[in-house]
């Protein structure tokens, strides 16, 4: 066997020519057309080609030996292969390829919105409600400053009336010039004895047989049991209007102390119109009385009492105790003292310029000047 001599073919194996079976398709170089086609189109990972640059070879060494490194693409120049950012930037490259002037991609913004403006009217209408807002007051310290004035009048009076019930204003009644006597018998010190415990009795927590169990020198009660039902009544009276004052004043106090912390002035404020509420109630009913004190004293009666049960003859002794003229002395010493009260307290919450914060009033002439 020699060289030339044709070599023995393997009945095996594959005789045919395959280089243009379509099996060997992918070993051929693809057409320009097709490779561009094949290109992924990943916008998320892909580069801009008209932006992505080489930096300079003269400037840039290598990283072994400190040597520019040479064939590298001229500084500026775009590197091809790169697939762009998105598809707008791929149809500008591709415009740009053809020689075509790119187009124009706007995409309106998200907050291009907030650019338009609302209406005249709108507009005026939120400057409006902004500026009601700012010079709108809290509700709560009004509310506590018309507490501060609708409560002094109740407190005022009913600290008076608890000043009247009291022993010391019995010795002053029975012990002044002019006082009634007693045809019946009492004197001075009698009914200093005898008052004082009806007067107690009108404070205290006992029962009716305070004044029921009571008895005179001759041994016998001192007091009907149509007078000690009376007195009862009283004391009910007494002790629900000492109890609802007691409560003002707790409330009072509460008022005060939010008003001072949240409100300047604003105890002042409640305590002036309290004080002219007063003054004009005290003034009011002093007027009544004076116009017929029977018959104010009979209506007052009326108000709080049934009718059959506050009457009494003149030998009783609730009668010869408390006359007439004592009631007439109780009603001008609660009215005094509450008319005082209020008119100091008006006196002392009266609205200067000082007590408003305002300058003085020739200071405020030069200002304006």
């Amino acid at each position: 066997m020699t060289e030339k001599s044709p070599i023995p073919k393997d009945q095996d194996a594959d005789i045919h020519d395959d280089g243009d079976e379509p099996a060997f398709d992918w070993m051929k170089p693809a057409p320009k057309s097709m490779a561009e086609d094949a290109q992924p189109e990943r916008a998320d990972i892909a580069e801009d080609s008209s932006t992505k640059r080489v930096p300079d070879a003269r400037s840039t060494p290598d990283s072994a030996s400190g040597q520019p490194v040479t064939g590298q693409p001229v500084t500026g120049q775009p590197v091809t292969g790169q697939q762009p950012e998105s598809r707008a930037d791929r149809k500008a490259a591709e415009a740009a390829d053809a020689g075509a002037e790119p187009a124009l991609f706007a995409e309106p913004l998200p907050t291009s919105a907030l650019q338009v403006r609302p209406a005249e009217a709108e507009v005026e209408r939120r400057y409006h409600e902004r500026e009601q807002a700012a010079n709108a007051k809290p509700v709560a310290p009004r509310i506590f400053q018309v507490i501060l004035a609708v409560f002094y009048p109740v407190v005022l009076l009913v600290l008076a009336i608890r000043a009247v019930t009291s022993p010391l204003f019995l010795w002053v009644e029975y012990y002044r010039p002019g006082f009634p006597g007693d045809g019946y018998g009492f004197n001075a010190d009698d009914r200093m004895t005898y008052g004082s415990y009806a007067v107690d009795y009108l404070s205290n927590w006992s029962g009716p047989r305070y004044l029921g169990d009571l008895v005179n020198q001759n041994g016998e009660k001192l007091f009907k049991e149509g007078e000690v039902s009376h007195m009862a009544d009283v004391k009910t009276v007494m002790l629900s209007a000492f109890g609802a004052g007691a409560l003002m004043v707790i409330i009072g106090i509460i008022a005060m102390l939010y008003l001072r912390k949240r409100s300047k002035g604003g105890i002042r404020r409640g305590l002036f119109a309290g004080s002219i509420a007063t003054l004009v109630l005290i003034v009011g009913l002093g007027t009544l009385a004076a116009m017929g004190w029977q018959q104010f004293f009979t209506e007052f009666h009326r108000i709080f009492f049934a009718n059959g049960t506050w009457t009494f003859s003149l030998d009783d002794t609730l009668i010869r105790l408390f006359p007439g003229q004592f009631w007439m002395d109780a009603g001008i010493a609660i009215g005094a003292m509450v008319f005082v009260a209020a008119l100091l307290t008006l006196i002392f919450t009266w609205p200067t310029r000082r007590r408003r914060g305002l300058p003085p009033k020739n200071e405020a002439v030069t200002l304006e000047k």
